[in-house]
């Protein structure tokens, strides 16, 4: 989700010249179509689910186990909800306080595109996150520990959001998330004897900070880079000068910002979309594994792909498991899962189990004709072994392991084929996250269109830094979505105008600078303390 750089309350209300006004209530008829829009989505969600589950013959959940998947769904969504606070206003603050659309279409408009964003990403950011957690709980999320883990992460990452929030702090939305994810791994590893082998994955958590830690860096130098070559390249006067009054600039300037605007949804929506949907999906997963723990929608005429990328791995795997015993499938799943929890797979034990389960992989897919005809009961083994020998692969290069590169081709075919047969998200799902995001927007997208606007410099922004930040807002945010990796909106286009502004000599307003910092330095430790707590409490509830 994104992230936010709010300001006091009251602030709404004061106007630097020339800004827009944005103090105009929510229409009535705005309030039925937010109540009916909200009903209409929870509702699609609900006959999704049922629909889901009746088509691959899950049992009806008891009446209890119904509640607190629904609860889960619900807090899951909630935070989609509260990053929407945050993410549409950061691409609409541009286009709005330079009057190239009134507010009301604005932000509809970025809505939209956020929803498109949503709608059209690859779900790869959404499991980098959910990658960071332990392997245990992942495997058990259908556990009383599982439950714990997703309730304590997600509680963790609303109430810091809507604490910063409330007090006018700029909050990174996705740093408060990955702290909670942190969190929880530290925590179950203390409670589980602080031995190192059940908490989190520092090497996939060490790839997310250099994301996080970079991207604004990469905001605020390339903003002003570019912005210094449109000086150079681009001699209009009317482009480097703030508006006059409430008129709208001239028509291909206001194209140009409409454009960023655009892409700033787009992409916004492709990568901060994304972060609840991995949590989202591994509580369908828990609840309803024969509906989502395996991809039901591969195509029938994957399988003899499935199985002979399955078979070239198992004979990567042997080949260096020389003299070391085959296990059984349970047995193989052990020793897989033990190996990943202390990072020490490159031993001939372990390539023996992997070996064995990736023959067994094999054998369940041919013997089942395809993934989508799995019966109910080896759902959740066969999405076992699936999800191990994946994250095996994944780890095996850090963890010691030199292949020659066709064992890499090899290795790195299946993986994506695994990857593929686990890894999905319903439709249902992102039309949600999206309807979640677009409805928070709504309601607190002011607080940082004014922030963005007025707050981070001492002169009103002009056409040329809005723009500027923007393109590199959506050129950053798009690329990390490429990569996987999550990233901050919000500081990206916020540290992208302090560019501009620091480029312009327009100067920064030291005040909004050392909030930002701040809350950087504090948002982290905050959210890991309290999904520790909370998860250490919830522990001892179910």
């Amino acid at each position: 989700m994104s992230d936010s750089a709010v300001m006091p309350s009251g602030a709404v209300g004061d106007r630097q010249a020339g800004g827009p006004r944005l103090d105009h209530g929510m229409h009535l008829g705005g309030v039925v179509a937010f109540l009916l829009v909200l009903v209409a989505g929870l509702g699609y969600a609900v006959v999704s689910l049922v629909a889901d589950m009746n088509a691959v013959g899950e049992a009806p959940l008891a009446y209890g186990a119904f509640a607190l998947l629904g609860l889960a769904l619900l807090i899951a969504l909630a935070f989609e909800f509260v990053n929407g606070f945050h993410d549409t206003a950061n691409a609409v603050a541009t286009v709005i306080y330079t009057h190239s659309m009134p507010p009301l279409v604005a932000v509809i408009w970025s809505g939209f595109f956020n929803f498109l964003g949503v709608m059209l990403s690859s779900g790869a950011v959404a499991y980098a996150i959910v990658t960071l957690l332990p392997v245990e709980l992942i495997l058990n999320v259908g556990s009383h520990a599982g439950y714990a883990m997703i309730f304590a992460l997600l509680l963790a990452a609303i109430i810091w959001n809507l604490g910063t929030w409330a007090f006018g702090l700029p909050n990174s939305s996705s740093h408060a998330l990955i702290g909670s994810v942190l969190g929880v791994g530290l925590a179950n590893q203390l409670m589980s004897g602080g031995d190192g082998t059940a908490g989190v994955d520092w090497t996939q958590a060490l790839n997310v900070f250099k994301a996080l830690l970079f991207s604004p860096v990469c905001g605020f130098v390339l903003a002003a880079l570019l912005l210094l070559a449109l000086k150079f390249a681009v001699r209009r006067k009317d482009l480097y000068e703030a508006p006059k009054g409430e008129a709208p600039p001239p028509p291909w300037i206001r194209g140009l910002l409409i454009l960023t605007c655009t892409l700033v949804s787009f992409f916004h929506g492709g990568n901060d979309g994304q972060k609840g949907m991995g949590l989202i999906m591994l509580i369908l997963i828990g609840a309803a594994p024969t509906a989502y723990a395996l991809n039901r929608t591969m195509a029938d005429d994957t399988t003899p792909a499935f199985v002979q990328a399955s078979t070239a791995a198992s004979t990567v795997f042997s080949a260096r498991a020389p003299g070391a015993a085959v296990p059984d499938a349970a047995a193989a799943r052990r020793t897989v899962t033990e190996a990943l929890k202390t990072k020490a797979l490159n031993t001939p034990p372990v390539y023996a189990a992997l070996a064995a389960l990736s023959n067994d992989i094999a054998a369940s897919v041919k013997s089942y004709g395809a993934i989508r005809t799995v019966p109910a009961a080896q759902t959740q083994n066969l999405r076992s072994d699936m999800y191990l020998a994946a994250d095996a692969v994944r780890v095996l290069p850090s963890a010691g392991a030199d292949f020659s590169e066709a064992d890499k081709a090899d290795l790195k075919r299946y993986a994506g084929l695994l990857n593929d047969g686990t890894r999905y998200i319903p439709g249902w799902v992102k039309v949600c996250v999206a309807l979640a995001l677009g409805l928070g927007t709504m309601v607190g997208w002011k607080r940082i269109v004014v922030t963005v606007g007025e707050k981070i410099g001492k002169t009103h922004l002009t056409y040329a830094q809005g723009a500027s930040a923007e393109i590199v807002a959506a050129g950053t945010i798009g690329l990390a979505e490429l990569y996987g990796l999550p990233v901050s909106t919000t500081h990206i286009l916020s540290s992208g105008v302090a560019g501009t502004m620091a480029a312009n000599g327009s100067g920064l307003q030291m005040s909004t600078v050392r909030n930002m910092a701040l809350a950087w330095i504090l948002t982290l430790p905050a959210a890991i303390t309290l999904a520790a707590v909370l998860f250490y409490l919830l522990r001892h509830v179910f």
